[in-house]
């Protein structure tokens, strides 16, 4: 009798102790990889503070262009400003899916305000003809590559931090841990789409001084 008490007991504390082992190493496993999200948001915001860095010069470079579309520098340094503002942490992922939302909107916003200066510059061969202007052109390009890489990048790694927070046996426990889903960017609405770009100068950029 005494030896069955004492092997459910052993069977208990055993199973007891391997469900501890287990909860701590899923904790441990979502604890990474929630920083490893937070890792690649900070990436994520790195390269669109590049973006950011460059457009004043940008501003500034086409600005000496006679004629050049005011209405379009306008556009770009309210995107700026608005993308500033968004009030995201930068070394934490946003949980909130309509903060990061909001986030995406405004720096979508400014990425197409970058490009609409760039294709109003075709117009404009003295632009091109300025090696500054070249070399922001050439980074400005390459940082929207990247936003993209790290973008993707980002989302990987909220796929499987929400994969983890989702499977048997941590969606019993995660919430309780503070372990929740976190939000994807999603597709920009167009972004297969090139661009169309309307001209309206009021004199001709090959007549201008």
């Amino acid at each position: 009798m005494k030896k069955g008490i004492l092997g459910c007991l052993g069977a208990i504390v055993l199973f007891v102790l391997i469900l501890i082992f287990s909860i701590i190493g899923g904790y441990n496993r979502l604890t990474r990889l929630s920083q490893g999200v937070d890792s690649q948001w900070a990436q994520v915001q790195n390269v669109y503070q590049r973006r950011m860095d460059l457009i004043p010069n940008l501003v500034q470079t086409v600005q000496g262009a006679a004629n050049f579309e005011k209405s379009t520098l306008e556009e770009v340094t309210k995107a700026r400003a608005a993308a500033e503002s968004t009030g995201v942490d930068a070394n934490a992922a946003p949980s909130d899916p309509a903060k990061l939302a909001q986030f995406q909107q405004a720096q979508d916003r400014l990425g197409a305000a970058v490009t609409r200066v760039l294709a109003v510059a075709e117009n404009y061969p003295q632009l091109h003809a300025t090696e500054n202007f070249a070399e922001l052109q050439a980074q400005l390009e390459g940082t929207e590559n990247r936003i993209a890489v790290e973008r993707g990048r980002f989302n990987d790694a909220v796929q499987q931090y929400n994969t983890s927070v989702k499977s048997f046996p941590a969606v019993l426990y995660a919430g309780a841990m503070g372990f929740q889903p976190k939000p994807y960017f999603t597709a920009t609405a167009g972004a297969a789409t090139p661009p169309q770009v309307q001209f309206n100068f009021n004199n001709s950029p090959s007549t201008a001084p």
